[in-house]
């Protein structure tokens, strides 16, 4: 987890523009020049806690005990990790064989902070990936099977194979699978998660806002205003919503910046701009209300999260949350599959991009940025992996 300073955001102009549903759609007449905005709602702090809120509060000790162990259990020059989960009332190691001195004395020092088990699994992370590897050339030369996402629950088990619902004999190629790569592998029969495509923000840029490519008339979501090693200030955002060096404006043309780096399989990218804050949007699709985001932080399946796209903040009035971490994905996309846990629809067009968060003691905590939705089910990348690609944080 990293720390930023905790800027007051200060009041300014923009009311927040109802989000499109389309990921291309007709756009303002001015987008030849930047627009400049004019006094209107301010951005105001958030104060009140919601359910979702204390959901996510009451997680905090078992999300921190689990930083501290994953320092330790991931690295790796040790054997026999196969991932860690949040179940309701612990943290659970999940270890092939009998853990090292070195894990032992991890846990007892996260088990400070929160309750901490250790449970035995059937195969470590490294196995897992091997036949992740497998799939993935099998899936090359079989290209016509249906198959479009590999899973990893995070226990150790196996992996989950995401297949057209159309596909027959599930079970048989389930089998196959397991025979090539030496590990279970259930097949689950599901829609693929689809790509995701406020309105006037003003610099310093911050998250959960209108973001309009306005050299291919695509509608997205800010999610994060980050910084890199050298404090220089940017956008952090999907990469499906451009490609490098494509205009981008927040939603009444006002100009943000051309976007720069992007990583296509992680589905991030970054909008080099003038200045960021590290806030977002947290209100409906008319609200400047906002949260400070000081700290970004790790996923574990078994967490709880909300987004901020900007279409679901419209239809619904505000973030989508009770959103359950469930997978990772084995394959060269690397994502973070969550679900919606009431059944709502987790993402929408539109809120490609989006901010994926938590929440602490000091603020909001910034966990990703959405990728694709079917229904409840939602794909977002991890904030640690945009830390990897681009060296960014809040800070």
């Amino acid at each position: 987890m990293r720390k930023s300073p905790d800027r007051a955001r200060l009041a300014g102009a923009g009311v927040v523009a109802v989000a499109l549903l389309a990921a291309f759609t007709a756009v303002p007449s001015q987008a030849s020049e930047p627009a400049v905005n004019s006094p209107a709602e301010p951005r105001v702090s958030a104060k009140s806690a919601t359910a979702a809120d204390r959901q996510m509060l009451a997680q905090r000790p078992l999300i921190e005990a689990a930083e501290r162990l994953a320092v330790v259990a991931e690295s790796p020059a040790l054997q026999g990790f196969a991932g860690i989960t949040l179940a309701d009332d612990a943290v659970v190691l999940w270890w092939k064989g009998a853990p090292p001195a070195r894990v032992r004395q991890a846990v007892s020092s996260a088990a400070k902070l929160a309750p901490v088990r250790i449970a035995g699994a059937v195969h470590s992370k490294k196995e897992l990936d091997q036949a992740a590897r497998s799939i993935a050339t099998w899936q090359q030369q079989n290209p016509g099977a249906g198959v479009h996402a590999v899973k990893n629950p995070g226990d150790g088990s196996g992996l989950v194979l995401s297949a057209s619902p159309t596909r027959r004999a599930a079970a048989e190629l389930g089998q196959t699978l397991r025979e090539r790569t030496g590990v279970p592998v259930r097949v689950v029969a599901e829609e693929p998660l689809k790509p995701l495509s406020r309105g006037d923000d003003w610099s310093p840029w911050i998250g959960g806002a209108r973001l309009w490519n306005q050299s291919a008339g695509a509608i997205c979501t800010t999610g994060f205003g980050v910084r890199d090693g050298q404090h220089r200030p940017y956008i952090l955002t999907a990469a499906h919503c451009g490609q490098s060096g494509q205009q981008f404006a927040d939603g009444q043309g006002e100009y943000i910046g051309n976007m720069g780096a992007r990583n296509q399989d992680h589905d991030i990218a970054l909008i080099p701009t003038n200045n960021v804050d590290p806030q977002l949007y947290v209100g409906d699709g008319n609200s400047g209300l906002v949260e400070n985001v000081p700290y970004w932080g790790h996923v574990f399946v078994g967490q709880y999260l909300c987004q901020s796209g900007i279409t679901s903040a419209a239809v619904t009035g505000g973030p989508v949350c009770n959103i359950k971490v469930l997978f990772f994905y084995n394959d060269r996309e690397d994502l973070v599959e969550g679900e919606q846990m009431n059944g709502q629809d987790a993402a929408r067009g539109g809120d490609s991009g989006g901010p994926v968060y938590s929440r602490g003691d000091a603020g909001l905590i910034a966990n990703g940025t959405v990728t694709r939705g079917a229904g409840p089910r939602i794909g977002f990348q991890d904030f640690a992996t945009a830390n990897r690609d681009f060296g960014v944080s809040m800070s």
